[in-house]
């Protein structure tokens, strides 16, 4: 799991300590079936070394780097850590929510309803998605949203899903509406 590298050593040079960066990536993916915000207990020792190892590696990577497909680009979290574990710990089997008050599923448990069932496709929705609907689990769940703008706090679209009579799937997409430029009244003195 650890992987070579240099840093501060407890703040004094040298490579780090495989086991104790193992230790540490240990505690930070043991989060990830834990609610979204849990603390992981650091020391200010274990992240400045984290950090001079973190820093070292990346100043040896080259700024433009020629990639091949498939792969997965992610861009800035804003340092929501639990984001990031979603992001690249491919969910599996069944977790709590952001909100505490209902469950995630992974791509397994779709395909394993999907199977006891004899179905082909689930079509879910109350959940917000910026296109109006949106794909999971390679195309065997799909959620539809139709109420663009939502809230007028999301600029959303919606959409709407049409099954054709040999069941082919399209959707009509409903367009967010254009937010209203601030109107400036001018009042003479």
């Amino acid at each position: 799991m650890a992987a070579q590298a240099q840093g501060g050593g407890g703040g004094g040079g040298g490579a780090m300590d495989p086991a104790a960066l193992d230790d540490i990536i240990g505690r930070l993916v043991d989060v990830r079936s834990s609610r979204p915000g849990k603390q992981v207990q650091l020391s200010e020792a274990e992240i400045r070394d984290l950090c001079v190892a973190s820093r070292d590696i990346f100043m040896q990577q080259p700024n433009l780097l020629e990639l091949e497909a498939p792969i997965k680009i992610c861009g800035d979290i804003h340092g929501q850590y639990s984001d990031l574990l979603r992001l690249f710990e491919d969910m599996k089997g069944w977790g709590m929510n952001d909100r505490g008050v209902s469950y995630t599923f992974g791509a397994d448990k779709v395909s394993e309803f999907l199977t006891k069932h004899d179905l082909d496709l689930v079509c879910r929705a109350h959940q917000v998605v910026e296109d109006g609907y949106e794909f999971f689990a390679d195309r065997q769940l799909v959620t539809i949203f139709s109420a663009p703008n939502y809230c007028g706090e999301f600029d959303n679209a919606g959409a709407m899903m049409s099954v054709d009579e040999n069941l082919m799937c399209s959707f009509q997409i409903l367009k967010p509406a254009e937010k209203k430029a601030k109107s400036l009244m001018l009042t003479k003195m």
